[in-house]
């Protein structure tokens, strides 16, 4: 199995058993979207666009849910949640693991 998705497996486990328990999950995850573009933060799994994050901008997972088959998480920042983001674009390190957001790729010059 792959480490990151290890990782992501374990941040999963954390935010369900966070959310069972009504508390936020105590570390960080990182917006770790490999497209380049701005991760949209929306309504509802595949809703509304609320706003959008950057690559290795902090997010706090609460909730999680499956739509469609693909997983999404709800975050928050600051204690106070923004929306939902595709899980798959969130990465949640382990204790102590350093880690870095996909690079965000220069504007093309006009």
């Amino acid at each position: 199995m792959k480490r990151e998705g290890m990782v992501r497996r374990a941040a999963l486990a954390a935010v369900v058993l966070c959310a069972e328990a009504g508390t936020a999950l105590a570390a960080a995850c990182l917006v770790n979207d490999p497209t380049g573009t701005p991760l949209n933060v929306r309504a509802a799994p595949n809703g509304r666009i609320l706003l959008t994050l950057g690559n290795g901008e902090k997010v706090e997972p609460v909730g999680e849910r499956t739509h469609e088959g693909k997983p999404w998480l709800l975050v928050a920042r600051g204690g106070q949640e923004l929306g939902w983001v595709f899980a798959r674009y969130i990465l949640c390190p382990e204790r102590g693991d350093p880690v870095e957001a996909a690079p965000i790729p220069p504007a093309e010059q006009r």
